[in-house]
């Protein structure tokens, strides 16, 4: 089965289909216009429930361009199929929906598997503002002092109002040593600032553990294929050097595999305990089984929430090292999709673990690509997570037990009072 991938703005792998149904509904409808505009080789007119939808307006209005647009002959019906395409998607008002014409969707590809030009910043839309999830380690972004949260009002002297992830991605990506411009506003700031960013060859950072005193703290920077080998490495050192707690500092990671984050809870949680449900479509094109939520599951379901059902669940198997072993998770506005799950099932599963830090991003859709047959493909919405608890992370995320703020004053100073107050709580526990 295709790895299920997490970015606050990247993500993976399905299939619909999308072409043939508009086509075959096309043939029927147009064949009922004085038009007569017909579209032929099509078949399997009733399928994917459409047959309520009129496509002669669809096909009249390419017939008009056709005939009359101006520059007509200088766009191709490839460019014009894109382009419905393009629309089609964008009517779902779903930021994490997008369709990739094949350079794009080749990028995108190459985001996921971890080395790609550009500053090194996770983008989401937020409010219907482009916005910063995360900057990431060792990174042009984090260097110049983005942040997560962060409004992205212009890139280079373009305004990103109504701009879609991919078209920013597009913009800010350029050769390595180039410069762009972001014009950002932070809350709190009276006006926006410019930052000038050099670009550069972006590697996905991965795990970095430090000694704290007698506890230690583990950064996880993506939920990416070589964080599992990063999370053992890093565990077996603090437990070698009798380490009596860990901090898991998941700020600023804005996602990455399911499996990984479903694989690293096993070692804080015993075998078989639930991690995160996937909830999504009953009739989609799933590999998975579904199991219709009960009534008494959701008893006031109206007939649009019905189609929802528990398509999975995950739990833990892994080596159960951490089970018991005092530990407290770090969170920030930059904590994102994966980071979001493993935080929270750990503190859903078990009351001694504690959330420090801020309210993070809210990023608990299901998004996967399927690959078109021009080379383009469409990445889709199609289920969301829902903790153990009953929380649905999209939208409101997570929020800490114990809330400390960065101010401007502790990032020029080097100061973190979130790590700091998350040691000391972990080290109260630590004492119980």
């Amino acid at each position: 089965m295709k790895k299920k991938v997490l970015f606050g703005v990247l993500v993976p792998i399905l299939a619909i289909g999308l072409l043939g149904g508009g086509y075959m509904v096309g043939y029927k409808t147009g064949r009922e216009r004085p038009e007569n505009i017909i579209v032929r080789g099509v078949e399997n007119i009733e399928a994917n429930g459409i047959t309520n939808v009129d496509f002669g307006t669809f096909w009249q209005a390419w017939s008009v361009i056709n005939d009359s647009y101006l520059k007509n002959e200088n766009i191709s019906g490839e460019e014009k199929l894109r382009g419905a395409i393009k629309g089609l998607v964008g009517s779902l008002g779903d930021p994490y929906s997008e369709f990739f014409p094949p350079a794009e969707s080749k990028k995108f590809l190459d985001d996921i598997n971890g080395s790609f030009g550009g500053i090194g910043a996770e983008l989401g839309i937020r409010n219907s503002q482009l916005t910063v999830i995360a900057p990431l380690k060792g990174t042009p972004a984090e260097r110049v002092g983005l942040r997560a949260g962060d409004k992205i009002l212009f890139i280079n002297t373009s305004s990103t109002e109504g701009i879609s992830i991919e078209e920013a991605v597009s913009s800010i990506r350029g050769p390595k040593g180039t410069l762009v411009t972001l014009t950002i506003f932070r809350d709190g700031w009276d006006k926006p600032e410019e930052f000038e960013i050099a670009r550069g060859t972006i590697v996905i950072p991965t795990v970095e553990a430090t000694r704290i005193g007698d506890v230690t703290r583990i950064e996880l920077y993506n939920f990416n294929n070589n964080a599992e080998v990063g999370f053992y490495e890093a565990v077996r050192d603090a437990l070698a050097n009798d380490s009596r707690g860990v901090v898991l500092d998941l700020r600023n990671n804005p996602g990455g595999y399911l499996e990984v984050a479903v694989d690293l809870a096993g070692w804080f949680l015993p075998k078989g305990t639930l991690v995160v449900s996937e909830e999504g479509r009953k009739n989609a094109s799933l590999t998975i089984t579904s199991v219709p939520l009960s009534e008494e599951e959701d008893p006031q379901k109206n007939e649009a929430e019905s189609m929802v059902v528990k398509l999975n669940e995950f739990k833990a198997n892994g080596n159960e090292a951490l089970v018991g072993f005092p530990v407290v998770v770090l969170i920030n506005k930059g904590s994102a999709s994966a980071s979001e799950i493993l935080a929270g099932a750990l503190r859903d599963q078990r009351s001694d673990v504690k959330l420090v830090g801020e309210t993070s991003f809210g990023k608990g859709t299901v998004q996967q690509l399927e690959n078109l047959a021009d080379g383009s493909s469409i990445k889709i919405t199609i289920a969301h997570w829902v903790l153990p608890s009953g929380h649905v992370l999209e939208g409101d995320g997570l929020k800490p037990d114990v809330e400390v703020e960065m101010t401007e004053e502790d990032y020029k100073n080097e100061r973190d009072p979130q790590l700091d107050r998350a040691v000391e709580v972990l080290r109260a526990e630590i004492a119980k």
